[in-house]
């Protein structure tokens, strides 16, 4: 008989498709036959609660996901603060929205002992903006993207879209699409502008410039959709590009196929991280507690790198050392490779890359009014 056995850091295909394995997967099955399963309330983006993100754990600790989506933090907010405490066990957000989740009394605070933070990709995922007070942690990141110019590869060129100034190509009147939250398509214009870092830290006359640069785009836009019509724009053709989003959507839509891509324009791009937070007063912080750590395992970051709802980029060096080893293809297709160009971690060391936030002299409220205004000109 003969025995294979892997180098030190090696994974195989089948590694990420059993069942055991990572940290929370090795939990033996004990009375799972008799045993009342366990559901855990999550609330989170759409994708995150599906069987291919969470059905191992679900199999293996004999829980249920019972997830409850949003689209754009601010609407997770006000889905928190309509819910009794204790509601939501596990809340996935965008990082720029921890503060709030923490100043609201809506999370507890996690033990950072209990998490990879030296196995991460880059020094700034280890104390992120927003997920510390005090020196005590109150969320986790778990995955990221990048946000640039998505765009239609049969209808602009990637010259061109190595800009930002591509949405206002003339032959795209009508047919540039926005995904219908303000924060990353304002924090593009932003961008546009040459703010720079300082993309969300406008004075008055930064903001008003911002929203002079985004009315000018007006008469180029065919309509503000959520995520499925964000992606059916770019499948059918009826869009032939969209700002506010990148690769987390044209991805699954370049999977099959379709002629389409995002990149990071000179001006910079936008990175969108997602967190883990535990909801204030759950009964059930153990068992969401070890399925973070799950997602940080080498495990559930191919998983989160493969989600079918939309892809996201590992944080952890294991989680991408594996993603190259069980699925090239897809970590080739995402940059997630060292020496490639658009390499995500390159490009966060170049200064390229901008972390998304919420708006430094102005309110959350003035940048959704004038995004209403924005819509309805």
């Amino acid at each position: 008989m003969t025995t294979h056995k892997k180098k030190p850091g090696q994974y195989l295909r089948r590694d990420v498709l059993r069942l055991g394995g990572g940290i929370a997967l090795s939990a033996p099955f004990v009375s799972r036959a008799w045993a009342q399963t366990t559901e855990i309330n999550m609330l989170a983006w759409y994708g995150h609660g599906e069987p291919d993100i969470v059905g191992a754990f679900e199999e293996a600790n004999n829980v249920k996901f019972v997830p409850k989506y949003y689209a754009g933090g601010d609407n997770m907010l006000a889905l928190i603060a309509q819910s009794p405490p204790g509601t939501y066990d596990l809340i996935l957000s965008d990082a720029e929205f921890v503060q709030q989740l923490n100043a609201l009394g809506y999370i507890e605070e996690l033990n950072a002992a209990d998490y990879p933070f030296d196995d991460m990709l880059h020094p700034d995922f280890e104390k992120f903006p927003g997920h510390w007070a005090d020196d005590k942690l109150f969320s986790m990141m778990v995955r990221g993207g990048h946000l640039g110019v998505s765009y239609n590869t049969n209808s602009v060129s990637a010259e061109e879209a190595a800009s930002y100034d591509a949405f206002w190509k003339p032959e795209l009147e009508g047919k540039v699409g926005h995904f219908d939250w303000h924060l990353p398509s304002l924090g593009m214009m932003s961008l546009k502008n040459g703010n720079g870092a300082g993309l969300w830290d406008l004075d008055d006359d930064q903001w008003q410039a911002v929203q002079e640069t985004t009315m000018s785009l007006r008469p180029q836009v065919g309509g503000f959709f959520d995520y499925g019509g964000t992606f059916n724009g770019l499948k059918n053709g009826e869009m032939q590009a969209m700002v506010g989003i990148g690769d987390w959507i044209t991805g699954v839509l370049e999977r099959d196929g379709a002629p389409v891509a995002s990149v990071i324009p000179t001006e910079g791009g936008i990175q969108w991280t997602e967190s883990y937070s535990i909801g204030i007063g759950s009964e059930k912080a153990d068992i969401c507690k070890q399925f973070i750590q799950y997602m940080l395992s080498p495990e559930g970051q191919v998983k989160s790198a493969q989600m079918a709802a939309y892809p996201g980029f590992c944080i952890t060096k294991a989680g991408r050392a594996m993603l190259q080893e069980v699925d090239p293809k897809e970590a080739k297709r995402s940059h997630q490779m060292e020496g490639m160009p658009n390499d995500p971690i390159a490009l966060i060391k170049e200064g390229r890359i901008h972390y998304r936030d919420i708006p430094q002299q102005q309110s959350l409220e003035d940048w959704n009014d004038f995004w209403s205004e924005y819509k309805n000109a």
